[in-house]
């Protein structure tokens, strides 16, 4: 009988909402994968910054620097995004509590706001956009504002605030060790620069490869 009325009615709001409950939890997996990684390519470009700091190389201890403000700012935002994800969970299972008193869906602005919000983000945009949909013909959503969605790579403004921020990054990393570095104004032997050089480029590549993904 269940399945007759499936094919008749279409899944039934219990079913719809295990069915995008378990979408948001692959999501919740995929960013917690994105911050592990995040993590492991941040912890190794930290090292690296204080060594650069130790030779007295500021210039590129500043580019990894603001990479590493980058990565901050990216981690934050996928943080942001897992308790984004959570409270659409949490709204989702109100709803359902709804349609057992009222028997049916009810819009609900604020799921629409969040998943106005979680679109936004690279990692989910496909997925959440797919929910967006099915949640409009269900009632809960109204059309999404497309005109509300800015880039969240909005490189301008991140450079921007990076460059307020280096500073204060190399002084914490280098225990304000880089200022007397800088000051002093020493200066690698050219091989040794060639090498320091290219490792900062491949690890300032790797860092920025992680957060365009």
């Amino acid at each position: 009988m269940k399945s007759i009325n499936r094919f008749l009615y279409g899944p039934t709001p219990e079913e719809k909402v295990r069915g995008w409950q378990q979408k948001l939890r692959q999501q919740e997996r995929t960013l917690d994968r994105e911050v592990l990684n995040l993590d492991r390519h941040t912890h190794k470009s930290r090292a690296e910054l204080k060594s650069l700091a130790k030779k007295g190389d500021v210039k590129s201890a500043r580019i990894l620097a603001k990479e590493l403000v980058r990565a901050n700012k990216q981690r934050d935002r996928l943080i942001s995004s897992q308790a984004r994800v959570k409270s659409v969970q949490m709204q989702l299972q109100h709803q359902l509590s709804m349609v057992k008193v009222t028997g049916a869906f009810q819009k609900s602005t604020e799921i629409m706001k969040t998943t106005n919000q979680l679109v936004k983000l690279p990692q989910l945009s496909a997925t959440m956009r797919e929910m967006s949909m099915e949640m409009m013909k269900s009632g809960i959503m109204e059309e999404m504002m497309e005109e509300s969605l800015d880039s969240v790579n909005d490189d301008e403004e991140l450079e921007q605030e990076a460059d307020e921020e280096v500073d204060k990054v190399l002084y914490e990393l280098t225990d304000g060790k880089l200022g007397q570095a800088g000051r002093v104004g020493a200066e690698l032997p050219a091989e040794e620069e060639e090498e320091t050089a290219e490792e900062t480029e491949r690890m300032r590549r790797e860092m920025a490869d992680l957060l365009s993904s």
